[in-house]
């Protein structure tokens, strides 16, 4: 780790290297392995961004068409799992689940040998998705969903399953696509740091899976989808937006999907995703009141406060207008920044360094031990 002293929750301080992301001079731009966000967002599929940053290139199409046959391939549920999913309670929250699927997949398909971690992803990436909608349609109605659709895209597979459909809107799974792409990676978000955590002790892969999906679960980093969408839903009109903010600021509470740790201005990922959520609101399914009442948050957001929306401040309307259930939004950045979690385990293991920082201890002076007969005083 970086000689320098960590500021709050570690910002600023250089914990390694890496080749995987950058978010820019300054803070500005969002790059997977050279290449601009926005060209991937619009001129690429979900596979495409999967395959580059797993291998460290974009596909020919030779080799994206071997791993959208893959992933098919890899969505098989395990009758061992769909047995465990069956068991789990209706209540549970869907991160929950996803770690649980994590887990169990470990058990069920260890990491037995080097050179696996590609494969595993696949699995995982393939997997979560149609093991999440297994125990929800079962959870829900007693359905068993046949998870396979056919060599559909991830986004379009989610979407089936979930909307228990045959054909999708194509606006639809362009809009879920792309989200997967802006969640993928982050460079050393606190998820991904902590996968490399685990897997810098020599731990299985999916020890380091769990790891980040336990810290992605926290409303500071992926939760904040579902807690800009739990306040959005119930606002219907400006005034009542303005009512919300207001407490807001006379409460000093965060507004979530505002603001971020490493932008200083505006997310670039944020752009994307509104427009796709604005092209949404212009459809028959569309909520077009969702998207005035976010946009008037976020111009006051920006006037009143300077604080920019972040990728999850437009992504809750966007998953809303495709029909996902908010609980699942978090669910959702499991799949998708899956590709980004494994890549950086397959770099942390190619250079390995265990990674053991050290605090700053703010603790009481030594002090003389004390007989527990002579322990009178409870300060000491």
């Amino acid at each position: 780790m970086s000689e320098k002293k960590a500021g709050g929750g570690l910002q600023g301080v250089v914990a390694g290297q890496s080749a995987i992301s950058t978010v820019g001079v300054g803070g500005i731009g969002l790059n997977y392995r050279g290449y601009d966000i926005n060209d991937l967002a619009y001129k690429c599929s979900f596979e495409e961004v999967t395959y580059l940053l797993l291998k460290g290139h974009l596909p020919n199409q030779q080799q994206l068409n071997e791993l959208k046959t893959l992933i098919w391939q890899k969505r098989q549920i395990p009758c061992k799992l769909k047995q465990i999913l069956e068991t789990l309670p209706k209540e549970s929250h869907p991160m929950d689940i996803m770690r649980t699927v994590a887990s169990i997949v470990g058990i069920l398909e260890p990491e037995t040998k080097p050179g696996q971690e590609y494969e595993i992803s696949i699995r995982l990436i393939s997997l979560f998705g149609p093991a999440l909608l297994y125990w929800h349609h079962y959870s829900n109605s007693g359905i068993k969903i046949n998870e396979n659709t056919g060599k559909d895209s991830i986004a379009e597979n989610f979407l089936k399953l979930y909307h228990l459909k045959s054909e999708i809107d194509p606006l639809v799974v362009k809009t879920f696509d792309v989200s997967l792409i802006l969640y993928a990676e982050h460079d050393f978000a606190a998820s991904t740091f902590a996968a490399r955590v685990t897997v810098s002790t020599l731990s299985d892969f999916y020890s380091g899976i769990t790891t980040a999906i336990g810290t992605l679960r926290g409303p500071l980093h992926g939760g904040a989808n579902e807690a800009a969408m739990q306040y959005l839903e119930p606002l219907r009109s400006i005034p009542q937006a303005d009512q919300f903010l207001n407490s807001r600021y006379q409460s000093k509470q965060l507004i979530m999907g505002f603001g971020h740790r490493v932008y200083k201005k505006e997310d670039p990922r944020s752009p994307i995703i509104k427009d796709f959520s604005l092209q949404l609101s212009k459809t028959a399914s569309g909520d077009p009141t969702l998207l005035a009442v976010s946009q008037h948050i976020e111009k006051r957001m920006i006037e009143e406060k300077k604080i920019y929306p972040n990728l999850d401040f437009y992504s809750a309307s966007a998953y809303k207008q495709c029909g996902v259930p908010t609980p699942m939004f978090t669910a959702i950045f499991v799949i998708s920044r899956m590709t980004g979690w494994g890549g950086h385990i397959i770099e942390q293991r190619s250079n390995n360094k265990l990674m053991r920082p050290v605090s700053d201890y703010t603790g009481p002076a030594k002090k003389q031990f004390v007989p527990i007969e002579m322990r009178n005083n409870a300060n000491l």
